[in-house]
């Protein structure tokens, strides 16, 4: 940066630092109505895809994954990385219907 532009940047001890408005904050995040309609849809989509896995265990695959994002400042994207995140855990275990009708 030029000299110019670092003008009066400079902090003291007198002055209070910045907050930083995308910081993570200490409260419990929590979702909001469209993320937890995500989690609906793609706990049907991964029932549906790995019949032969037992719902509870897709619905808490889902679930840990949606959690292992729960700082992420972006929120877009959260969804499809909690999707290929189950699909990778579920297809550790078993074995995806690839016609997507549910049926074996």
């Amino acid at each position: 940066m030029a000299p110019a532009t670092l003008q009066g940047a400079e902090r003291t001890e007198a002055s209070p630092a910045m907050e930083d408005p995308g910081g993570r904050t200490t409260e419990q995040w929590s979702p909001t109505s469209e993320e937890l309609a995500s989690v609906r849809t793609t706990v049907a989509r991964l029932k549906a895809a790995y019949p032969s896995v037992d719902a509870d265990t897709v619905e808490a695959t889902v679930k840990a994954a949606y959690d292992s994002f729960r700082q992420a400042r972006v929120r877009k994207y959260v969804p499809i990385l909690a999707e290929r995140r189950s699909r990778k855990a579920l297809a550790a275990g078993s074995t995806p219907d690839v016609t997507g009708r549910g049926e074996r």
